[in-house]
């Protein structure tokens, strides 16, 4: 991975969006992270 000058291979960088009641509602938001293992 490249980023700001930082090189380290097996690095890796997740980004999330939330939507609709997962944007308002943040049990539910950690109860789907959850069940996806993030």
């Amino acid at each position: 991975m490249s980023m700001r000058g930082v090189r380290k291979p097996g690095t890796a960088t997740l980004t999330t969006v939330a939507r609709g009641l997962f944007e308002t509602d943040k049990d539910l938001r950690d109860q789907a992270y959850r069940l996806m293992g993030l």
